[in-house]
């Protein structure tokens, strides 16, 4: 089952490819709840052909198996007192609520707070209740406010607007009666410790909504101890740090962004944003690494800068962490949809484990009394189980493209020489006058730079008229080899709606080398916008093989200073044939 490097550091100790466990990596936990010192695998099944289940699973066999109510959207262990034995709880998410067991029997259930509901939607409702208005009515006013109100619609009115129109009558008769309620659901769920970082110490539950918010409970009385909004609904969240102390939760959003939120703040501190949307997220020390749907896999600070990025050969399926305290190791399991788990630490590859089939969770931790323990589900519902050898050792292997490692050593550099010390005290003892020079040098390089543009301003050099009644644009081209150029001058008023009159074009040239057709030509209205050719030719006169410069003037009737001066240096002419 492993062919590839790397996948000789497991050992093969359970495969049941007919399990039946269709699960994700978010409904997947590894806790002690016996209290014997033995870790279970906590199951929520999201269902198949035995519908949605809680299950767990010690050694190789099914020890328990509990139905859902609903489909589970995540599941957490977590101790929830202080009480002996130590004993967790297991939450499950589903819809709105978390269902709390103890002993694997059902002990407390949440429910998330109802959310706004539309006035108008109420106002609506509220007529067909009264009987003013039909199920025909009712549809068009309820599809008018979807479109324009800022608060969504009810669950009830978005299943009436799906129906068929021979079944709303029947719909609006049996629940027009009851009141108008709209109820968001959990989307992920965490948790966090409360005040002290022990292993078996009290922990919170963070829950995030479909509502764009995350919420923070209270692991005994079940308040919300925080509230905090995103930009968009969580799809996923990784949280570190103490709820009384400082802590980050890291949450992924359907919108393809990242965002980090802190204590004693309502909304994010930090975004990441991805080049594709999020598949997985994994928290590796201060790091945040995210498995992208373009496969690719890319970390960041939690700050939001990224460090790196490896291209992966498929799609990524799940992630996880692989953390082993006892040897300091800290990596991420990638599965990926070509059935293979890649084992990562930064960007190197240190393992690669063959699956027979593709991964849909993974999970990594102590189970039974076996510290180095993975556990996979594929999609097929099978159940793998690897225990890392006690004798595996995992080289860095860079599989990415990019620079040879040795481009990260570090020179040796030489000491510094008698030169860099001199300067150092000659900068250190005439700083001030030195600063001086410079900026003296400064304001005489912005002065002459100033006078030049004040010169080009008033002769008209610049390619722009600087006049605001007439903004005037003008290029200049030249054809030809010679001794017949056709000179061509495109004209473009700049104004926004104003048109421009009564302007005129004048050449000033060297007669004795040039001879023009027309060095006078008026131009007729310019729309804004539009480009106009005024086109003329120009005759080369001198056979001395010599060229010179032909000035152009863009003149307004009535005025001796041009709007716009352009200088057109003429090509030598090829041949001249005198008459």
């Amino acid at each position: 089952m492993e062919a590839c490097p790397g996948g000789g550091q497991w050992l093969d100790a359970h495969y049941d490819p007919v399990a039946c466990v269709n699960t994700f990596s978010s409904c997947v936990a590894l806790a002690d709840l016996s209290g014997d010192g033995e870790n279970r695998l906590v199951v929520g099944d999201v269902g198949g052909s035995g519908g949605m289940k809680l299950k767990v699973f010690g050694g190789t066999a099914l020890l328990s198996d509990s139905s859902l109510l609903d489909l589970p959207a995540g599941l957490a262990a977590f101790f929830m007192d202080l009480h002996e034995p130590r004993i967790p709880a297991v939450a499950v998410a589903s819809g709105p609520s978390v269902y709390v067991y103890k002993n694997l029997r059902p002990y407390f259930k949440f429910t998330l707070p109802g959310s706004e509901v539309n006035v108008l939607e109420q106002d609506v409702w509220q007529q067909v209740r009264e009987g003013h208005i039909d199920h025909v009515t009712l549809k068009e006013m309820l599809e008018s406010i979807r479109k324009q109100a800022d608060v969504p619609l009810s669950v009830r009115s978005l299943h009436f607007l799906s129906l068929d129109a021979a079944a709303t009558d029947e719909f609006v008769q049996l629940h027009k009666q009851q009141p108008i309620r709209r109820q968001t659901v959990i989307t992920c769920i965490a948790t966090l410790k409360k005040s002290t970082a022990d292993e078996d110490g009290v922990s919170c539950l963070v829950i995030g909504t479909e509502s764009s918010d995350v919420y923070i409970l209270d692991p005994e009385a079940f308040i919300i101890l925080s509230k905090m909004s995103l930009p968009d609904a969580p799809s996923m969240m990784d949280v570190t740090g103490q709820f009384d102390v400082e802590f980050r939760i890291t949450v992924a959003c359907r919108n393809g962004n990242i965002y980090i939120l802190r204590r004693d703040s309502d909304k994010p501190k930090y975004c990441i944003e991805l080049s594709a949307h999020p598949v997985g997220l994994v928290r590796v020390g201060k790091n945040v690494v995210v498995g992208c749907m373009d496969e690719s896999l890319q970390a960041f600070t939690q700050k939001g800068k990224k460090l790196w990025s490896v291209v992966l050969p498929a799609p990524v399926t799940t992630m996880a962490s692989m953390d082993l305290p006892t040897r300091g190791f800290q990596a991420v399991l990638v599965g990926l949809a070509n059935c293979e788990v890649h084992l990562y630490r930064d960007k190197n590859l240190l393992s690669t484990i063959k699956t027979p089939d593709a991964i849909s969770s993974i999970c990594f931790g102590r189970y039974g009394r076996e510290d180095g323990t993975l556990i996979m589900t594929t999609k097929s519902g099978g159940l793998i189980v690897k225990i890392l050898k006690r004798t595996a050792a995992f080289e860095d292997r860079d599989g990415a493209h990019g620079p040879p490692p040795a481009q990260s050593i570090r020179l040796n550099v030489p000491k510094k020489t008698k030169l860099y010390v001199d300067q150092t005290l000659r900068e250190r003892d005439c700083g001030a006058a030195m600063h001086r020079a410079f900026q003296m040098d400064l304001s005489r390089l912005r002065l002459a730079a100033t006078k030049a543009y004040v010169k080009a301003l008033e002769s008209s050099l610049t390619p722009m008229s600087s006049s605001l009644t007439e903004p005037l644009k003008m290029n200049a081209v030249v054809q030809g080899l010679g001794p017949s150029f056709k000179l061509t001058l495109n004209v473009q008023n700049t104004a926004a709606c104003r048109p421009v009159m009564n302007l005129a074009i004048s050449f000033l040239y060297d007669e004795s080398l040039y001879r023009m057709r027309n060095p006078y030509m008026r131009i007729p209205l310019l729309v804004p916008g539009l480009v106009y050719p005024v086109e003329t030719f120009v005759e080369c006169t001198s056979d001395k093989g010599i060229s010179d410069i032909i000035k152009v003037f863009v003149l307004h009737e009535g005025r001796s200073v041009p709007l716009l001066t352009a200088h057109i240096n003429m090509p030598v002419s090829e041949g001249v044939t005198l008459n």
